[in-house]
C-alpha cells in the first residue's frame, strides 16, 4: 500500500517530486507509525463490514479501526465480534486485493486474545488493537493480554493505546498519570505504534463539544491536555512515541456563526473555486485548520469517523518542496558541526542543530507521504485525489 496510490500514476507524477514509499504490514514501527495518516473508524456491526473495507482502500484509506467499543451499543458486542470474524474470513478469502491497516478496538483485555484466537487463519490481516481509555493500570493488563496473544498466534500485533481517562484531563492527577502511561508503554516499546487523543471524552467530562467554527485548541482546558501529552510522551530525543490528532466531528455545516477559515487566493490560483465552496460547506475548512494545528503541535496522523476526511489529512501531510530542501540541506553531511544556513527560498534561517530533529521528523513523513513539486499546492493535492 501508498499514499495516493489510487491516483494514476501519471498524475502522481505530475505532482510529487519524491512519490510516496510502498510499505506493507510487516514494515518496521517506525514507518508505520508515520504512515497511519488518516485513521478511519468504523462500527464493527456493519454487515457489510468487508466490502466497507475494500472500497476505503481504493479510495486511499491505509488505515482503519473496526469498533467493538463507544461506537456500538454495549447490548451488540457479541453480536459485533461475531460479525468482525465473519467479516474478517470474508476478507481473507480475497486474492489479491490491497486493505490498509486493519486493527480492532476492544472494550477489555480479556478481548484480545479471544478474538485473535476465534479469527484463525485471518490473523494475518490484523495490525493490532487500540485499547480504551488508558492508564498505567489498565494498560498494562491490555498489554499483557496483546502479549500473549502475540505470542500464541506468531503474528505481530501493535498496540495504538488511547488517552482519554479523566484522571489524564484533571490537573491535581495529570501528571502522575502521564507518568504511569510513560511507563507502562516504555515497558511494551516495541508495540506500542502511536498513542491516540480521546479529546470527544476530554471534553465530555466538562460537558463541552467545540463547533465546527472553532478546533480542539480554542477548547483551553483540552488543548493544555495536548500539550502535556506531547511534553512528556512525543519528545524527540528517542523517548517519545507518534501521538495523533483528535477527531474531527462535522461533516456538514447547515449555518455558521464566523467567516470560513480558508482564503480564496490559492483556490483562485489553482482554479478550484468550487472546491473551496464544497470545503466550505462540509466543515472542511475548520478540519484544515486543526490539522494544520496538529502538526505545529507535535501531531502526525488523525483520527477520522467519515471517508471525506481522510484526502485533507493526507494532503496536509506531504511534505512541500520547500520543507525538504529545508530538511536536506540541515541533514547533509557537512553540516553535521552546527552553524546558520540561508534557506533556498532565501525566507528563512535553517539553524542545523536546533532543527536537526525537525528535519529528521520531515524526512520521515516525505518517506511516507511524499514531497510535492515545487509548484503543487495542498489544493491540487485536494484536486487530484477527488475520486471523478
Amino acid at each position: 500500500m501508498r499514499h495516493f496510490g489510487h491516483i494514476a500514476p501519471g498524475v502522481r507524477q505530475r505532482l510529487f517530486h519524491q512519490e510516496p514509499c510502498e510499505f506493507t504490514t510487516d514494515s518496521p514501527a517506525r514507518l508505520l507509525s508515520a504512515a497511519l495518516g488518516a485513521t478511519l473508524y468504523s462500527p464493527a456491526t456493519r454487515p457489510r463490514l468487508a466490502g466497507d473495507i475494500v472500497k476505503q482502500a481504493g479510495l486511499g484509506v491505509v488505515s482503519m479501526v473496526l469498533c467493538l467499543e463507544d461506537s456500538i451499543d454495549d447490548a451488540d458486542v457479541a453480536a459485533g465480534e461475531e460479525n468482525l470474524v465473519r467479516q474478517f474470513a470474508e476478507l481473507d478469502a480475497l486474492d489479491g486485493v490491497g486493505l490498509p491497516l486493519l486493527f480492532v478496538r476492544v472494550r477489555t483485555p480479556e478481548q484480545i486474545p479471544d478474538l485473535v484466537d476465534r479469527l484463525g487463519a485471518s490473523v494475518r490481516l490484523l495490525s493490532g488493537f487500540v485499547l480504551p481509555k488508558f492508564t498505567e493500570e489498565r494498560g498494562i493488563l491490555f498489554l499483557e493480554a496483546l502479549a500473549s496473544a502475540e505470542a500464541a498466534s506468531g503474528r505481530r500485533l501493535f498496540a495504538m493505546p488511547v488517552l482519554e481517562s479523566p484522571e489524564l484531563l484533571y490537573r491535581e492527577s495529570r501528571v502522575e498519570s502521564l507518568e504511569g502511561i510513560a511507563r507502562a508503554v516504555d515497558k511494551y516499546r516495541d508495540r506500542v505504534l502511536a498513542l491516540r487523543l480521546g479529546v470527544t471524552d476530554f471534553c465530555s467530562s466538562y460537558g463541552l463539544r467545540r463547533a465546527p467554527d472553532m478546533t480542539a485548541y480554542d477548547v483551553h482546558v483540552v488543548a493544555s491536555v495536548i500539550s502535556d501529552v506531547v511534553n512528556m510522551l512525543g519528545r524527540a530525543d528517542g523517548t517519545g512515541f507518534t501521538v495523533t490528532g483528535p477527531v474531527w466531528e462535522y461533516f456538514r455545516v447547515p449555518e455558521r456563526m464566523f467567516k470560513p477559515m480558508l482564503r480564496t487566493s490559492p483556490f483562485l490560483e489553482g482554479q478550484a473555486v468550487e472546491l473551496r465552496e464544497k470545503l466550505i460547506e462540509h466543515a472542511m475548512d475548520g478540519l484544515l485548520r486543526e490539522i494544520t494545528l496538529d502538526q505545529a503541535n507535535g501531531l502526525l496522523g488523525k483520527t477520522c469517523i467519515h471517508p471525506s476526511h481522510v484526502l485533507p489529512v493526507h494532503a496536509l501531510s506531504v511534505v512541500s518542496h520547500e520543507e525538504f530542501g529545508d530538511a536536506a540541506d540541515i541533514l547533509r553531511p557537512e553540516s553535521g558541526g552546527g552553524g546558520v544556513l540561508r534557506s533556498a527560498y532565501t525566507n528563512k534561517m535553517n539553524e542545523v542543530k536546533p532543527h536537526r530533529a525537525w528535519a529528521e521528523r520531515t524526512m520521515l513523513r516525505a518517506e511516507v507521504f511524499g514531497v510535492a513539486r515545487e509548484d503543487v499546492s495542498f489544493v491540487d493535492l485536494l484536486a487530484a485525489g477527488i475520486p471523478g
